[in-house]
Formats: structure tokens, sequence, C-alpha cells
């Protein structure tokens, strides 16, 4: 049995691995992940650990979100933009020691699009009518309509062995992929550990023995942690904590502009907030700057659908005229749709401190409004959960990012969408949505998208609300670490411990 096999083998892993963490790169998150099936998880840290270390793509986007090959070392694409067809790279295994090929790509894809499986990321593929493996190392796919950021989001899609295809629990605890870490031990209230995977296909990869991830809650001791040298890195390090470690000078933080945003998330068919009206409101009483100010100390610029790092694509707050602060006008919108005083709203939480700092400012910045807000901080497996089951009034969060607007806006926001979770439904907005995936052409693309975000930005189903700063603080032993700007840590395979 596969999963006899993959235990022994990191069984073996670990037993070999024993005790030799002084080439182990030690790293601190906030908290566990959310599980490890990288077809399921939503979670900043499952994502953080999984993508580039445990999995890869047909295709991986570099720190420039430049389209580069991954498990296939080119591609061909047919004049009518239909047709792609996929040379693999040779000599690729599996952690469990199977060989990687045609069919295990098939079956990754095949396993997204599942209903079954329900993955969130279906909606990235969903344009792919037929998968045929034309032989061990090609793959070819046709599309039901050209769409223009395939290869982009092929670089989401994590290829697992082709006997995981109807599996729905198994790569949620034990994965297994190809990438330069395999999976060794899990120890929830502890640490996560991965160890190198000797039969990496890229020579001389990784550079370090494993990776150690220490879930540690309080900011205050991951920041000791790391200046003790117990640590050698922080991912993602929030604001106050990034200001205090840039005090030390032994520590080098990395930075860039974040393309993952903050927000305030709205059930579009709960009560009241299935009324525009009344999410144009909300986006109305809410003071960005302050929030940026109060919570991200300043380091962050007010957000609209599309952060600004994408200059080909983002408009400028400037031209959502709901981002003025505008209490009476906001006032006067509630009173229009009959919204009686006070309304009662119930925030969820994600279980980070700037989520926790943003939700009580935006509970006063929406009282002002009439609206009675409970907040109610939740452990990521709940929140996650509650998330995924449309469970919520409101929520407050931090999304990932994404090269092209198609990848977040389709899934979030097209009815039926595989991250919809707000049940939006407008017929508007998935005209624009279909025509900008399905055009070739950047100038209609623009256009479409251009529509979509003054459609997005004041009567969506998500209020945003800023694109911080990201940080990753790293310790002076380790040498060749790159900060990317999806937050990913595929540089982890060819960094050193000095």
């Amino acid at each position: 049995m596969p999963g006899k096999r993959l235990a022994a083998s990191l069984l073996a892993s670990t037993l070999l691995a024993g005790g030799a963490y002084a080439d182990t790169l030690s790293i601190a998150i906030d908290s566990s992940p959310a599980g490890l099936d990288p077809h399921l998880i939503t979670a900043f840290n499952s994502v953080l650990i999984v993508q580039g270390n445990i999995y890869q793509g047909l295709t991986d986007l570099d720190a420039d979100l430049t389209v580069v090959p991954g498990l296939a070392t080119d591609w061909d694409v047919s004049e009518d933009g239909l047709t792609y067809t996929f040379t693999l790279r040779e000599g690729v295994t599996f952690h469990d020691g199977s060989a990687f090929g045609a069919e295990d790509v098939a079956a990754s894809l095949r396993r997204v699009q599942s209903d079954d499986i329900a993955s969130p990321l279906a909606s990235r593929i969903d344009s792919i009518s037929e998968i045929e493996v034309l032989d061990d190392l090609t793959v070819q796919l046709t599309l039901s309509a050209p769409y223009a950021p395939l290869l982009s989001s092929l670089a989401g899609i994590a290829i697992v062995p082709a006997a995981m295809e109807t599996e729905k629990d198994a790569l949620q605890q034990m994965p297994v992929g190809t990438g330069p870490f395999q999976f060794a031990d899990w120890q929830p209230n502890a640490y996560l550990a991965l160890t190198a995977f000797e039969n990496y296909h890229t020579p001389d990869q990784p550079a370090v023995s494993g990776l150690r991830f220490h879930f540690v809650p309080e900011a205050a001791t991951r920041q000791v942690g790391l200046v003790s040298g117990e640590y050698h890195l922080l991912p993602g390090v929030d604001p106050a904590t990034a200001l205090q470690l840039g005090m030390q000078p032994q520590i080098t933080l990395q930075e860039t502009r974040d393309l993952a945003y903050t927000l305030v998330g709205m059930n579009a068919t709960q009560g009241a907030l299935s009324d525009p009206r009344v999410r144009r409101a909300v986006n109305m009483l809410l003071d960005r700057q302050e929030i940026i100010d109060g919570a991200l100390f300043g380091a962050g610029v007010p957000g609209g659908p599309l952060s600004p790092v994408l200059t080909e694509w983002a408009l400028d707050t400037s031209e959502f005229p709901c981002y003025g602060r505008d209490v009476e006008g906001a006032r006067a919108l509630l009173a229009e749709a009959g919204v009686s005083e006070p309304m009662p709203i119930v925030m969820k939480v994600l279980p980070r401190q700037d989520a926790r700092d943003i939700s009580q400012i935006v509970q006063q910045q929406l009282a002002d409004g009439g609206f009675q807000v409970e907040i109610v901080n939740q452990e990521i497996g709940q929140f996650v959960q509650d998330w995924r089951n449309s469970d919520f009034d409101m929520f407050v969060s931090v999304n990932g990012g994404n090269a092209d607007p198609d990848q977040y806006f389709f899934r979030t926001f097209y009815t039926g969408g595989s991250t919809n979770v707000f049940k939006y439904d407008n017929p508007d907005l998935n005209a624009l949505l279909d025509a900008g995936r399905n055009s070739t052409d950047m100038e209609e693309r623009q256009a479409a998208y251009a529509e979509a975000q003054r459609i997005l930005a004041c009567e969506g189903p998500i209020a945003h609300l800023a694109y911080g700063t990201l940080t990753t603080a790293v310790n002076p032993r380790v040498e060749g670490f790159e900060i990317h700007p999806l937050n990913r840590l595929t540089s982890l395979a060819t960094a050193t411990l000095n």
C-alpha cells in the first residue's frame, strides 16, 4: 500500500535525521497549519509550509511574478489559444519513491476539478475541458475557451501522486510531493518538521538538512527567539514586531509591498448585508488610513480590490467614491435601505494580531453608523471551517494575493465560484469576469477588470482595507534567502546556515 511505504520512508528519514538539528533551519510562525492537502488548504500557514517546499506545480512564479518552468520544462500553445502541450521534467520522483509522470499531472488536475474533493482552487482550472496523456512525459490540455492566465494559475496547482486522486483525507496529515523537502513529523502544539529530500531533481538542493516550523503564538517570544538564534527566520512579521526588530543591528529585514490584503468580509445573503446599499455604507464608515496607522503602525496603503503592485491592473483608490469617510452619507443610505438601529453584527476574526487590532478599530468606526458589532476571536481551524461554510455575518481576515486578477476575482466573486463563500451573485460582474478571462487582448482585459474593480470596491461582499508591507526577519546565520511577494518560502531550497 502506498501509505505504508510512505510511512516507513518518513520514519526512516526521521530516524536518520534525529539529533542533527544544527543544520536544520528553524522558522517561527504564529500557529499550526490547518491541514496540509495542497488542493484544500486556504490558511496562510498551511500554504506557507507546503507550497514550494513540499509541493510543486507545472509552472512557477519567480520573485518578479514572471511565469517560469516548474515540473514542466517547456510548453507549446496552439494559435487559437485552446491547446497547451507540456513537456515534463525527467528524473523526478515523489517523496514516497514513486516516479513522477504525465498520469500524475492528469490525476492532480482532475482532483482539483472534482466536485467530490471540492477544492477551493477549482475555478482556476475550470476552463480545462480535456486532459490527455500523450506519453509518460507529455500532457496536453484542451480549453473550452481561451484563458490568458492559465500558465500563471497552474503555478498554484500542486502535483500529487495519481493514487491520491480520490483520497479526501490522506494528504491533510501526510503530504506527498516532489519538492525539496519531505514531511517528517507534526506535533500540532509544538512544531512541524520537514527533512531534505535526497532524491530531489535539482542538484545540490536543498542546502540544509531540513526545516522545522515552530508554532509560537506570542510575537514577543518569536522576536526574542530570532535575536537569540533559537529561530532563524520569521516570515510575515507583523508591523509592531518589524519596528522593534529593525532596531536590532544583527537582524536583517527583507521587505516588499504585499500582494495580500486586509479585509472585512460580508455575507451577501445575511440580513441587511444582502443589500448593496448597506455594503456601500460599510465602506463609507471605514477610515482606512486610521486602520493603517492604528493597526499596521503606518506600514501600508489604503487598498482597493487589487494590490498597487499590479501596476497593469490596479485602479487608484481615488476612483472609488465610497472610500472617503462619510458618516452622514452612510446613515442616509442605511435609512434608505430600511435599516433600524442598532444593527447587530457578529464579526469573526482570524487569529492574527493585525486582524485583531483591525477588528477593534472597525468595530468603533461602524458604531458611528449604528452598527452594533460583536467581535468573536476564533482559533484557525474553527475560523476556516466557518469561512468555508459561509457561517458568518462579517469577518476580519488577511487574504493572499495573486499575479493575475482572474485568479482572485473569478473564484471569489463569480456566482458559484470555488471560494465565493459570500454567496455573492451579480450577473453584470459575471459578464465582466468572463470577458476578462476569455480575452487574450491586454487592453480588453484591463477594461473588464477596471470596471469589475469599480463594482466590487463599494458594493461587493469584501471591504478591502489595506495592502501592508510584507516583511521577513532573518537571523545573520541565514544566507541565500530571498523574500517573495506571494509570501512563499521557495528560496529555502537554496538557503544555507553559516
